[in-house]
């Protein structure tokens, strides 16, 4: 949670506000108190787009929609004013992680509480599907784990079955790989679709993975209509689970159970009060969220409202804090359906306000990276370049504040990211983050930085997609890594005169290798419309390379091009060089490091890539290279160059920010970012309406002497 600003009001109706849990394009959500102590999430729309024609009526029937929703099993609404200068709506407040953060950082959870979590959200869709109400979007990030129960929330598009009329027919609302066929084929949203986005989450929570798989959103709905769901191993060792989630997946909704057919199918019992169901593991990360409640700062003094302060407790006794840890152990902390009343558990014992921060707070820039596993040599590289663009801005005289920089290590592992960013939006003073280094690592911290409103800005990570995860704080500051495949062939087929181009597809590497290729086959004719191309797949779990190098030599190529992992890559040198093939050869750049040089030896001189980063003798960061050589010793690595520019773009907004009224909240730095340009030392920065760089900027490499070469700007954009 942020502090207030001095603009935000001090007071909503009977809310008192305590601070801000986050910021969109449409509003803010505050942490409200009222004057029994219950806690609230209010949000509040901005006025802007409360004046657009037919918003109030929308919220007003959205408003209502929600309030209508009685079940311990959904968040309650506790109020709302659509005519109000800026439209409101509060919800209990349930402090607790979403059920994908919980499965991000603590893995599938047991068959029993799978069933446990598919009752209770299948009582709660029944309540709303008896009234006529469809929600629309149940997702993992829709699922809220409190300390008493699990709670469905966020009926922002819910809509009634009579109100169809308001929705674009052409719009798909909802979370692709959670959509039932019918939404993904933008046909209306019945109740079976709900079940069908019940029956995806039930089997991402058993498995941790979705039915239909990730990748690029147009794959994920092809699959969706057209494929079985892969429920794995964990779901069908439950014959009786997997046979009850195959029906909630039926194509057709006419087959699917009713939610309340489903919940009685659901033999074991909702959960009562309390988290037995549940993993030690996730209880611990319950525990901890409702635990920081007792961290949360003195009442602001706002411009609404400067002499206020925080009322005491009325008509009740206080307790004490020790008597809080204890309510929070004991698993009743959320004993009135969400709503916290327990304020005055807030305070000190002996009455004493917990004192605020200190109005100096530090500007932090985060880092979450591979520091200590496999892509360490790259994780460093990027948090040594956000340091030494930390290090440069402080250097200056004129500066309006000193910047800092946190780490995060996720060692490389999926199962490390989750927690990783938990650590670094824990840390009310990060308002930005960048990383993480590698994309498997990506997906796991999606859901925190959004909920958090923090901005995350990859260097090195540029998948095309990273599945059905929380976006909205996500930046790609690269370009997108199987853009290489056209500039792989405007290099050799249409600068060194390749006409015979030889492909090697390895699946033992990842699918952006495979996109690669595949923008590589059909744009080599774009360069040069008599080139020819001759490819070989192999699939996972081929370990020789020999024979199929050898296929592709037999056919007559002039070049060859690999993508798979880097010490494949290694092999297939190794049998270029004894084959002594002498024509171009060059692989996807992100296998290129210290496993392929060490490992292919002298068999890697010559090689190329394509990359979208500079090298550190490219002269455009001569500077960069010198600060690196002075503070390191060494000379920098690649992407350090790049992590630094991405720290320059968030330094300007935050200079910016400070010239225009001072510290920003995480909210207003993330709109920010995707506003306006930024002129780095490696490119101009400005980013599309999906928060990608625009403009595709390759730099051509080679491998000389026993280490990567840059050999200059292979392709910029067409405004460069």
């Amino acid at each position: 949670m942020e502090r207030l600003h001095p603009s935000d009001p001090s007071r909503i109706a009977a809310h008192r506000l305590l601070g801000r849990l986050g910021a969109g394009g449409m509003g803010v959500v505050y942490l409200g108190r009222t004057d029994d102590g219950a806690l609230a999430a209010v949000k509040v729309i901005r006025t802007e787009y409360a004046d657009e024609a037919d918003f109030r009526a929308r919220f007003r029937r959205e408003a209502g929609i929600a309030a209508q929703v009685d079940s311990p099993w959904a968040v309650q609404v506790t109020g709302a004013d659509p005519d109000a200068a800026e439209p409101w709506l509060a919800t209990a407040f349930v402090p607790g992680p979403s059920l994908g953060e919980a499965v991000a950082a603590h893995g599938p959870l047991p068959p029993r509480a799978v069933r446990v979590l598919g009752k209770a959200l299948a009582q709660a869709l029944a309540v709303m599907h008896e009234q006529g109400l469809v929600h629309r979007d149940v997702k993992p990030g829709n699922v809220l784990l409190g300390m008493d129960r699990p709670r469905l929330i966020d009926f922002g598009i819910a809509r009634g079955g009579e109100h169809t009329a308001l929705t674009s027919a052409e719009a798909i609302l909802g979370t692709p790989g959670f959509l039932p066929p019918e939404q993904a084929e933008g046909r209306p949203a019945e109740p079976a679709g709900d079940v069908f986005s019940l029956g995806c989450l039930l089997a991402y929570a058993a498995t941790g993975r979705l039915p239909f798989g990730a990748g690029p959103v147009d794959a994920v709905l092809y699959r969706t209509v057209h494929d079985e769901p892969d429920l794995g191993p964990e779901v069908l060792a439950d014959p009786e689970l997997a046979a009850l989630l195959r029906t909630c997946l039926a194509k057709h909704p006419d087959s699917r159970p009713t939610a309340r057919e489903l919940g009685a199918a659901l033999t074991e019992d909702t959960p009562q009060e309390g988290t037995d169901w549940l993993p030690d593991a996730v209880v611990a990360t319950i525990a901890e969220r409702a635990a920081e409640l007792l961290a949360l700062p003195g009442i602001d003094e706002t411009v609404a409202d400067p002499d206020a302060a925080p009322a005491p407790g009325k008509g009740r006794p206080a307790p004490t804090r020790r008597r809080f840890l204890a309510f929070a152990a004991g698993g009743t902390l959320l004993a009135a359906g969400g709503g916290l009343a327990a304020w005055s558990a807030l305070r000190e014992d002996g009455g004493g306000k917990t004192p605020a921060p200190p109005a100096d707070r530090q500007w932090v820039i985060g880092v979450h990276a591979d520091l200590s596993g496999p892509q360490k040599a790259i994780g460093q590289a990027q948090e040594r370049g956000v340091r030494l663009a930390a290090a440069a801005f402080n250097s200056r005289a004129d500066k309006p504040f000193t910047l800092t920089v946190a780490t995060a290590d996720d060692a490389g592992s999926a199962d490390r990211s989750a927690a990783a960013a938990t650590g670094l939006t824990a840390n009310r003073d990060v308002l930005a983050v960048i990383g993480p280094t590698g994309n498997a690592s990506v997906s796991p911290c999606l859901d925190v930085y959004g909920e958090a409103g923090l901005a995350l800005l990859t260097v090195s990570a540029l998948a095309t997609s990273f599945g059905v995860a929380d976006r909205r704080s996500l930046f790609q500051t690269s370009a997108l890594s199987l853009g290489q495949g056209s500039v792989v062939n405007l290099e050799l087929a249409g600068r060194q005169g390749v006409r015979r181009l030889g492909v090697l597809c390895d699946r033992a590497g990842d699918i952006e290798g495979w996109q690669a290729v595949l923008h590589l086959s059909r744009t080599l004719t774009l360069f040069a419309p008599d080139a020819t191309l001759y490819s070989r797949v192999v699939p996972p779990g081929v370990e020789e390379l020999a024979a199929v190098v050898t296929d592709v030599l037999a056919h007559g190529i002039d070049a060859f091009f690999y993508t798979g992992t880097p010490a494949r890559a290694a092999k297939t040198a190794g049998l270029l060089s004894a084959a002594g093939f002498k024509g171009p050869r060059a692989l996807d750049y992100t296998l290129v490091g210290a496993e392929f040089l060490t490992a292919a030896g002298p068999a890697a001189e010559g090689w190329q890539c394509v990359a979208p980063y500079t090298g550190p003798d490219a002269p455009e960061v001569a500077d960069v290279a010198r600060a690196h050589r002075a503070q390191y010793g060494a000379p920098p690595d690649v992407w350090t160059a790049e992590a630094y520019d991405a720290a320059g773009l968030v330094i300007d907004r935050l200079v910016t920010a400070a010239r225009g009224g001072g510290r920003p909240a995480r909210a207003d730095l993330l709109a920010a970012l995707g506003k306006g340009t930024f002129k780095g030392l490696t490119r101009e920065y400005a980013f599309d309406e999906h928060r990608q760089v625009t403009g595709n900027v390759y730099h051509h490499h080679q491998v000389e002497g026993g280490r990567l070469r840059h050999l200059g700007l292979s392709l910029r954009p067409a405004s460069g």
